[in-house]
C-alpha cells in the first residue's frame, strides 16, 4: 500500500488559502474540509491540511510560529520539467504569492519557489536524471 502524506499548515485567512492553492492548480477535496479545515489535493497521495491558526494550536504543544517571520518547514515538490516549474511559480504570483529568491539551475537540477499567503516556502526542482 502507498503511503499518504499530509503535510499541515497554520493559516491565517482559510478561504484566502483555499482560493490560493486552488488558483495555482490543486484540487480542494470538500470531504475532509469545513469551517476551519481544508484538505487541498496535491497528488494522488499528497495532501496539504490547511487549518485556521486556532485549530492547527490544537495539535501542537508549540505555539504556532508566523512564517513570515521564522520558518518552521520547507515544502519541495519534483516537477515534470523546467517549464512546471516556472509556470507554477508564475501561478503563485498572480495568485497573490510571491517568490523569495532567484531560480537555480544547477545543470541536473533546476528550481524556483515560491511563498504562500501565510509565507510558507513551496521550493519546486526539476530533476534530470539522465
Amino acid at each position: 500500500m502507498a503511503r499518504q502524506v499530509y503535510i499541515n499548515l497554520p493559516v491565517k485567512q482559510l478561504e484566502r488559502s483555499i482560493d490560493f492553492f486552488t488558483r495555482i492548480g490543486f484540487s480542494l477535496n470538500p470531504q475532509f474540509s469545513d469551517d476551519t479545515a481544508a484538505c487541498i489535493i496535491i497528488d494522488q497521495n499528497l495532501f496539504v491540511m490547511l487549518l485556521t491558526e486556532a485549530k492547527f494550536a490544537g495539535f501542537t504543544p508549540n505555539p504556532v510560529c508566523d512564517a513570515r517571520q521564522s520558518t518552521e518547514v520547507l515544502v519541495c515538490l519534483g516537477c515534470d520539467s523546467r517549464a512546471e516549474v516556472d509556470a507554477m511559480v508564475q501561478k503563485a504570483l498572480a495568485a497573490g504569492g510571491n517568490t523569495y529568491k532567484e531560480p537555480e539551475d544547477h545543470g541536473f537540477m533546476y528550481g524556483h519557489g515560491f511563498q504562500d499567503p501565510d509565507g510558507h516556502i513551496w521550493e519546486l526542482i526539476h530533476m534530470d536524471v539522465g
